[in-house]
């Protein structure tokens, strides 16, 4: 029950009631004269509906099934040997190989050609015997391979029909932001024609499954069956093909990764036309720029992609860049970060001369780079270091470790090239930063701060001049194996 306050009635006297009936006009009057109050604005938040979209894009997607002749598992041998029916004459100990089988599997794919060109993952489709796309509509056509490409996850297909197909469009996935609504469709457990809405996580996301990673991070939900599907910006533009998840369990747990448009563009040109992909080539090793190396450079920001070798002879050496150098453009697009850069290279017609811009020594220089064709088929330099012997006198300790001179005796053990100089770690104390960095007994330190050294004197030195210049690192060009890399080591903890 509630409680109830009761003012008692007294009446009021004449004077009373003027007085009250001037304030009450006063009050009016000021009420109308204030301006009206004004609607509190509304954050935005998602958008009312997806289905206008979802409608408009959806007869474009495509399930994909897939048979595949799979080879017998040592696991299946055993099971067969131990199970399975036995040959006339065939006793228990004989071996009875098990025959190969049929697989089927799925994915999802798009139109991008109303005369039935789709794009799909290249692991939905691979090694498949028979390709089988199912329409919205329900109908299905037997698919053949157009040409498919492994280092970048992406396959072309098509499929014969009499009448037009629906197709989309590929949007500007550079455009592309964080926190950017977007739907993806795919064919989830077999389901078929499923739309799921997220955001945009993140962007140029390394994944670790191989040199062109740069993906978009979505929040929408993917899960097995919906690789090869598109990610749509809210035009009903094409941004991402959906190609990986990061779940412990194999299901949606809200990380997922699709190949940037951008990227796949260029892709799907060359496999269109010639089946397979040529790739551009720079001639360089890079590393990404991180905050002790941004330090050690004195760079403003953890951007670009620092140079760690120069390929002699090929497009960079020619264009006059060097080891040390930090690109920060790339023919007239930033490079935000070390994984985009070999998109971009890949991306560039081979011959064509680019506009590079790189900053080297505090300084920003433009270069002009012809680039040329990247050869797939070359093996990386091992980094695996070697053991060094003692080089000769003039010994010198920084920074936690002791560097000798690289004489002949350890060239020769080491393996390192009569045109490379420097100085050879000796050793280096286990408890110091540079052992927490990886620098190792063998290594040759071949510049400090993008100073070349030839001797422990010329090291000593240059450690020594980079310390009173205020910066909280030395950046060291190691030489390892027959490759270069950047190391950073602070000077204090």
């Amino acid at each position: 029950m509630s409680r109830s306050i009761v003012v008692p009635f007294r009446p009021f006297g004449v004077l009373a009631r003027q007085a009250m009936f001037v304030t009450m006009l006063a009050m009016a009057a000021l009420l109308l004269a204030m301006p009206a109050p004004q609607a509190a604005p509304t954050a935005p938040g998602a958008p009312a509906t997806f289905a206008d979209l979802a409608e408009q894009v959806l007869p474009a997607v495509v399930d994909i099934t897939v048979e595949k002749t799979v080879q017998s598992t040592p696991a299946i041998e055993e099971f067969m040997r131990r199970f399975g029916p036995r040959l006339p004459g065939q006793d228990d100990d004989q071996q009875r190989p098990a025959p190969p089988r049929r697989r089927a599997g799925g994915g999802t794919g798009f139109i991008i050609d109303s005369q039935g060109v789709i794009i799909t993952n290249n692991h939905v489709i691979e090694d498949a015997d028979s390709i089988t796309v199912r329409l919205q509509g329900g109908q299905e056509y037997k698919a053949k391979l157009i040409g498919s490409d492994t280092p970048t996850d992406i396959a072309v297909i098509k499929i014969e029909t009499k009448k037009p197909l629906p197709a989309v469009k590929f949007g500007d996935s550079d455009k592309a932001r964080v926190g950017d609504w977007v739907i993806t469709i795919g064919n989830p457990f077999g389901l078929g024609g499923s739309v799921t809405a997220g955001i945009i996580s993140a962007r140029n996301r390394d994944i670790n499954t191989g040199l062109y990673d740069d993906f978009i991070q979505t929040d929408s939900p993917i899960n097995p069956g919906n690789s090869g599907g598109p990610m749509f910006n809210m035009n009903g533009e094409v941004i991402g093909i959906n190609t990986a998840i990061f779940s412990p369990s194999g299901a949606n747990n809200g990380i997922g990764f699709a190949i940037p448009a951008n990227m796949a563009k260029s892709v799907i040109a060359q496999l269109k036309t010639a089946g397979k992909v040529k790739r551009g080539w720079l001639g360089v090793s890079f590393q990404p720029i991180t905050k002790d190396l941004a330090d050690s450079l004195g760079l403003k920001s953890v951007e670009g992609a620092l140079v760690a070798d120069v390929t002699p002879g090929g497009p960079a050496a020619k264009g006059g860049m060097q080891s040390g150098d930090v690109i920060v453009e790339y023919d007239g697009k930033r490079v935000t970060s070390n994984q985009r850069l070999p998109g971009l290279v890949a991306a560039t017609p081979i011959g064509k001369a680019v506009k590079i811009v790189v900053q080297r020594k505090n300084e920003r220089k433009a270069l002009t780079v012809k680039i040329g064709e990247r050869n797939e088929a070359q093996l990386q330099a091992s980094q695996d270091g070697g053991p060094a012997t003692p080089g000769p006198g003039g010994e010198v300790t920084s920074l936690g470790m002791t560097v000798g001179g690289l004489g002949p005796d350890v060239r020769e053990s080491l393996g390192v090239p009569a045109d490379i100089k420097g100085v050879v770690i000796l050793n280096v104390d286990p408890m110091s930063e540079a052992a927490e960095k990886g620098l190792q007994r063998g290594d040759v330190i071949v510049s400090v701060s993008l100073e070349d050294i030839d001797s422990p004197a010329a090291f000593a030195k240059r450690i020594e001049t980079v310390k009173k210049s205020g910066r909280p690192s030395v950046l060291l060009r190691i030489y390892r194996g027959g490759g270069f890399s950047h190391i950073t080591v602070p000077f204090t903890r």
